[in-house]
């Protein structure tokens, strides 16, 4: 008796098998073959086959799901009947959950979460039925979900967009409003410092002279692709926000929060953070609120917006130690970067180009591709192309050296491709021209500049 049940185990192990392989090999004949399709972007072609081996073999391969993306997409941009559009919708939506339950490891929950919630306000027309408090909630508790893996630049800013148009309809407060666009901004920012780092490993080796490979070639750009988007929604969010968060409506609001958040670090941070991108430093509210966070948590912004009431104070000696301050307290060096930047900017605007200069060549080391200190010391030269230069040919050759530094941020920041072209075009247009050259006689000759500049250019061979 125990054999014959053995046997019969056998037998049915077996048979089930044989059952699987064929399952097996049917699916992956179609898989072949609609893979083949999706690569000619025949997507129609490819639906049929795809949707057997989905529906037979769910978990077969995971290009079930990423060329069943691709499908679906297609399906829903060329379909103009609203019901199969909406059809096709809810299939994609569901591709992602079943992608999800078969492929979790394969499948980052902040990710696609958001991708669900960007393809229902992409259609929100056709879909017809959610509102715009739905579909932020549906961007929030994608946003809580997976804040590491929600990183795609419109979905980031259709966040905080549909907030703001929450928040006109009086349906947000203030509060929600600001501390969302600290959420966003924030988010950027660590995107912005993840992408531009892998981006500086890459220009450190070609300017060591080593040829990219393929591969680090096509990782460029896409680490320069995603730097031009979260650059483009930054203003995007900035323009959005507008004057909602101007003085008028910061201060009053951090005053009547002041005494609930006055040991809460992150709250003066980014209230003092905020002041003082609003340029609202003048409030003696500022002052309260930076001396707390100091005192609090001293670090690296509370020294430099030390520095900000200093200034204010027209104490710029003082103002220049608590900037020092900053930069020695700060340990990242992406955001130390930033802080000479800053400073820069500020010596900058007063006029004192050597050491901002110095301040932007080392924000440069920090974070080389980050063009903006380029095209900084760029407008510096040329603004003091007047001053270092004895002739009217040697002041005007200023702009040369000025058109050589705004280069150099076209070369390394996708994001100030447009700026770099139009420097570079404006300076030599004020730049000895052709016929100057041949008539004073000193094509290819070096020039040196004086003055604060210290630097050599070499008039164009003509």
């Amino acid at each position: 008796m125990k054999t014959k049940i053995t046997l019969l185990l056998a037998l049915l192990f077996i048979g089930l098998n044989i059952g699987f392989a064929q399952q097996d090999e049917e699916c992956m004949t179609k898989l072949s073959i609609f893979h083949e399709y999706v690569k000619a972007k025949n997507y129609d072609a490819a639906y049929e086959p795809w949707m057997a081996v989905r529906n037979k073999c769910p978990k077969f391969n995971n290009a079930i799901y990423i060329d069943g993306e691709k499908i679906l997409n297609h399906k829903i941009k060329k379909e103009t009947v609203a019901t199969n559009k909406v059809n096709y919708i809810n299939d994609l939506l569901k591709l992602w959950e079943q992608r999800a339950m078969y492929f979790a490891s394969k499948t980052k929950k902040g990710e696609y979460a958001a991708k669900a919630c960007q393809l229902m306000y992409d259609n929100r027309e056709v879909l017809n039925n959610k509102t715009k408090e739905e579909l932020y909630e549906c961007y929030d508790a994608a946003y809580k979900l997976d804040k590491a893996t929600f990183r795609n630049p419109k979905s980031l800013y259709t966040y905080f967009s549909l907030m703001v148009d929450l928040y006109d309809a009086k349906k947000k407060p203030a509060k929600d409003l600001f501390n969302k666009y600290d959420d966003v901004v924030e988010k950027v920012e660590e995107e912005v410092k993840n992408y531009s780092e892998k981006l500086n490993k890459v220009i450190a080796k070609e300017d060591s002279g080593t040829a990219l490979t393929k591969k680090e070639g096509r990782y460029k750009k896409s680490y320069e692709s995603y730097l031009k988007n979260y650059d483009i929604i930054s203003g995007s969010i900035d323009q959005k926000l507008g004057d909602r968060a101007n003085c008028e409506n910061l201060i009053p609001l951090y005053q009547k929060d002041f005494e609930e958040n006055k040991n809460n670090a992150v709250w003066l941070q980014r209230a003092a953070g905020k002041m003082s991108e609003k340029e609202c430093t003048d409030d003696p509210l500022f002052f309260k609120l930076v001396n707390a966070y100091h005192e609090l948590s001293p670090s690296a912004n509370s020294a430099y917006y030390l520095g900000i009431l200093k200034d204010k104070q027209k104490k710029s000696n003082e103002a220049i130690k608590f900037y020092e301050q900053a930069i020695s307290l700060e340990t990242d060096n992406f955001k130390k970067a930033k802080l000479y930047n800053r400073i820069a900017l500020k010596l900058k605007a007063k006029h004192r180009y050597g050491k901002a200069r110095n301040y932007f060549r080392q924000a440069l080391k920090l974070n080389p591709s980050n063009g903006r200190p380029y095209l900084s010391i760029a407008g510096m030269y040329a603004a003091s192309a007047n001053n270092c230069g004895t002739t009217n040919f040697d002041k005007r050759a200023v702009y040369w050296l000025a058109a050589d530094e705004a280069r150099k941020a076209a070369r390394v920041d996708p994001t100030q491709k447009k700026n770099s072209a139009k420097s570079v075009a404006n300076y030599l247009a004020k730049a000895p021209q052709k016929s100057e050259i041949f008539s004073s006689g000193r094509s290819g000759q070096v020039i040196k500049i004086g003055c604060w500049i210290g630097a050599s250019v070499t008039v164009p061979k003509i």
